[in-house]
């Protein structure tokens, strides 16, 4: 698929683009994209330029022109120089970010989606490869099977293609020997299988002479006439019908949508979103929630590059959309409909590629690149490692990971990031990380929990944006706004701690201020009882006050029990609706050492059946099982607590440069 870039000159781009009679073609006919991938010097290209050649699909005279060349360099023709040749072409004439090279058999349509190397690969992770439906893994039969080969195949299982066929390429340097082949196909058969992938066949081919890539014999080509003899032994199909196998991935317009936002224009007083449908249908008059911000307004027009409108847009559609509401919406916004919103967070776990020599580090800044998102982030935790050619795991948990490593993370975003898990919806569950413009790792993200944003309001109320920005009253009072958010149980000290860190906070010129859980119950919190409903309705409240508060430049700080984990999670979800820091910190202390303690006889009252539903007793604490800051108040004093939030606190709070 294309990779479109909105151009900013002029609004009048979208009135002076081509119409969208390709989109229309090829819904009627959907090329098949196949990723073709190799070790170096496996004749990758080779046997993509003699697909080219054997199915016509060059332009006219480029094989003579290329022949020319060759003669008048002295240099012995090679179809490789096919590619190179169109590659180089297509560089001069389009900018495009993945380079597609189209072809077709009886059967249908193709387009090669060209991966010269890792980064490149990763690159197209978030462009041309992330689409590919199918791939082409190329080995040398010489050579057999490289650190490269299996690195490749890891990364296909990265970006969830799961079909694939195998080239035993250049067969006429192994004397078509079939021991040869059958020795291969065993060793990488294994291999594949430990990754969970399956190739549909393993196909040995001589790319240089043509044998079993489009056609199984050529009486005018020697080699082929050798080949046909000494290759008898093996009956399947050449390397284009082992494609025509292949299925098309199922449709994405049945996923739910994500509207990601490339950029926003002002035209003829009105106000188009510009952007491409990832996944999902988009018609006139849905109601669209826009995420971070959680935002919701209706669809009034969808508008198409050639100037024309439409009542629905599908999945690879770029379009511009003018909404019924004015809300703020720039780019990396995300719209979805209300009834599956995708996740918002600022932590998130991923299985990470790392390809550069430099090492990833804990605690380094990177950029992180997802759909049209560029977000700040650093690295918390490299819990386990793999090594993407052996497989090897080191569970042990590692400060930096090396260059061909696979690490399992956890990664701190400084601002809200939007995402999906990879299994549900791979357009945005997959990201880059970057360091100084360079591309140094991909990865996919998974075990992140969907909550349900449904709102009941009126539609009369309107999100009034203040004049003051976050970054302005951060920049006055020398600090972000933050929730910090403490959860224990009764008697872990929770609000001992908190008082503690306001004192020291205020006492470092910052603005701060705790919101307890029982003082909200003397007012805001009132009516609310203990009952699980109760219970999340309280959490709400305090979670939607704390979110003005961080807004404001306060560093506001919870004291609550706040014992369910999807409460939490919704919680950072308000607040990262506000663009503020959340930072969880679990004050953990065992039930015995909190019911010894018990400075209110709540305990003592529930073990009584005086009070009912008491969190530890007789109803449950979901401890944190992913919280920013841990302090254990049965081994660490007030003091030593407060040291182990501040190290990883104040560098939360620091103002951007």
């Amino acid at each position: 698929m294309r990779q479109t870039n909105v151009q900013r000159s002029t609004p009048k781009a979208f009135a002076s683009r081509q119409s969208n009679a390709e989109h229309r073609v090829e819904r009627v006919e959907t090329p098949l994209r196949v990723v073709f991938v190799g070790h170096v010097d496996h004749g990758k290209s080779t046997l993509i330029g003699r697909i080219l050649h054997d199915t016509d699909s060059l332009p006219e005279g480029k094989i003579e022109m290329v022949k020319t060349a060759c003669a008048a360099e002295k240099m012995e023709f090679e179809f490789a120089f096919l590619l190179d040749a169109l590659l180089e072409e297509q560089k001069q004439n389009v900018t495009i970010d993945t380079t597609e090279i189209r072809f077709r058999t009886k059967r249908r349509p193709y387009i090669i989606i060209d991966a010269p190397g890792h980064k490149e690969f990763l690159k197209n992770m978030i462009t041309g490869a992330s689409r590919a439906d199918a791939a082409g893994l190329v080995i040398a039969a010489n050579e057999g099977v490289r650190e490269q080969s299996r690195r490749h195949a890891y990364l296909l299982t990265l970006l969830g293609i799961k079909q694939l066929i195998v080239v035993i390429n250049k067969m006429d340097l192994a004397d078509f020997s079939e021991a040869r082949f059958a020795e291969i196909e065993k060793e990488y058969r294994a291999f594949l299988g430990e990754l969970g992938l399956e190739a549909r066949v393993f196909v040995p081919a001589s790319a240089k002479g043509g044998e079993n890539v489009a056609i199984t014999s050529s009486p005018s080509d020697e080699s082929v006439r050798m080949a046909d003899k000494k290759m008898k032994w093996f009956s399947g199909p050449s390397v284009l019908d082992a494609l025509d196998l292949f299925e098309p991935q199922a449709p994405e317009t049945e996923l739910p949508l994500r509207f990601c936002v490339q950029d926003v224009y002002r035209f003829d007083d009105r106000r188009i979103i510009a952007g491409r449908v990832e996944t999902g249908r988009l018609r006139v008059g849905d109601e669209l929630v826009f995420s971070p911000a959680n935002k919701t307004t209706r669809v009034q027009s969808i508008e198409r590059w050639n100037g024309g409108g439409d009542s629905e847009a599908v999945a690879g559609d770029s379009i511009g959309i003018t909404l019924g509401e004015q809300i703020f919406v720039e780019r990396g916004y995300v719209g979805s409909h209300q009834t599956a919103t995708p996740i918002e967070t600022n932590r998130v776990h991923a299985d990470l590629f790392w390809i550069v020599q430099e090492p990833l580090q804990i605690g380094y800044v990177y950029d992180l690149r997802l759909a049209t998102q560029e977000v700040k982030c650093e690295i918390v935790s490299i819990d386990e490692v793999l090594d993407s050619s052996t497989l090897e795991t080191q569970r042990e948990k590692k400060d930096r990971l090396a260059r061909n490593e696979v690490g399992r993370l956890t990664i701190q975003t400084r601002s809200p990031l939007v995402s999906d898990n990879h299994d549900r919806i791979p357009q945005l569950g997959r990201f880059v990380l970057v360091n100084d413009g360079e591309i140094c790792g991909g990865g996919i993200i998974f075990g992140g929990v969907y909550t349900d944003r449904t709102v009941a309001k009126s539609k009369n109320i309107f999100w009034v944006e203040g004049k003051i920005t976050p970054r302005t009253r951060a920049t006055r009072s020398g600090h972000r706004g933050a929730v910090v958010w403490f959860t224990g149980l009764s008697g872990a000290g929770k609000s001992t701690i908190a008082q503690a860190l306001e004192r020291e906070l205020f006492n470092r010129g910052m603005n701060t201020y705790v919101l307890d859980g029982d003082n909200r119950r003397h007012g805001l919190n009132s009516n609310l009882g203990f009952s699980p409903e109760d219970r999340v309705e309280n959490i709400r409240r305090v979670s939607e006050v704390a979110k003005l508060m961080a807004d404001s430049g306060v560093v506001a700080i919870t004291a609550f029990i706040s014992p369910y984990r999807m409460d939490r999670r919704r919680a950072r979800e308000i607040a990262l609706e506000g663009n503020a820091e959340f930072i969880e910190v679990f004050v953990d202390a065992p039930l015995a050492v909190c019911e010894g303690r018990d400075p209110k006889n709540l305990y003592k009252k529930a073990r009584a059946g005086e009070i009912r539903d008491f969190t530890g007793i007789d109803a449950p604490y979901e401890a944190p099982d992913d919280a920013e800051i841990v302090v254990q108040t049965d081994r660490q004093t007030v003091e030593e607590s407060i040291a182990t939030i501040l190290e990883k606190l104040l560098p939360r709070l620091r103002t951007e440069e």
